[in-house]
């Protein structure tokens, strides 16, 4: 289910926010209202009312889905901004690293082409998947946002998990936990806002 926030302008580039992800953003298990997306929506809407946000993220979502949506996203927001939280799934289904980062590769690339500034979130996944595995997965959002010189977060469900503010099925933050994304998330959103968004 795409959760629009603030809808676009029809006309003209949105000057707004795309945030394309998964459970995580989409909010499973909770309320629309809670969600860090929406938190993000009601902190720029009171300050910076020119950057509607546009919450594209769909549960169980990977980064093959979101190579498939978006093109018609980009052709239909017009974003100035694009924040990508994607590969978790990937990695829970124990899906290659390198088709990772060659999925986010290619949307970083579709997001620059059509005039989007683009964010990356990174995302670690358990222990128990081995150490090489866990490795390499979490180096593909380095080297993703090395590569093309990406404003980024290294883990974004960082005191998320050390505060214990996980809903019960171990996976997905709680409604607790959203504003902390928002901080998590905050500091790299800045560095692409205009400047009396930064506030």
């Amino acid at each position: 289910m795409v959760i629009l926030l603030f809808l676009a302008p029809l006309l003209g580039r949105a000057q707004g926010i795309v945030v394309l992800g998964d459970s995580i953003s989409a909010g499973y298990g909770l309320q629309e209202t809670e969600g860090w997306v929406h938190l993000l929506g009601q902190r720029l809407a009171s300050q910076c009312s020119a950057m509607p946000v546009i919450n594209a993220s769909v549960s169980g979502e990977t980064s093959d889905g979101g190579v498939s949506r978006l093109p018609a996203l980009l052709e239909r927001h017009q974003p100035d901004v694009l924040v990508l939280e994607l590969g978790g799934n990937d990695g829970l289904r124990g899906l290659p690293p390198s088709r990772l980062a060659g999925n986010l590769e290619k949307m970083v690339s579709l997001g620059q082409q059509a005039g989007a500034r683009v964010v990356l979130l990174g995302m670690r996944i358990p222990p128990n998947y081995g150490r090489a595995y866990t490795e390499r997965f979490e180096a593909v959002f380095k080297q993703v946002a090395e590569n093309n010189e990406l404003p980024w977060v290294p883990f974004f469900l960082d005191g998320v998990v050390e505060a214990g503010r996980i809903q019960s099925d171990g996976i997905h933050p709680t409604a607790e936990a959203q504003p902390t994304l928002l901080d998590n998330a905050w500091p790299v959103l800045r560095q692409v806002l205009p400047k009396d968004c930064q506030q």
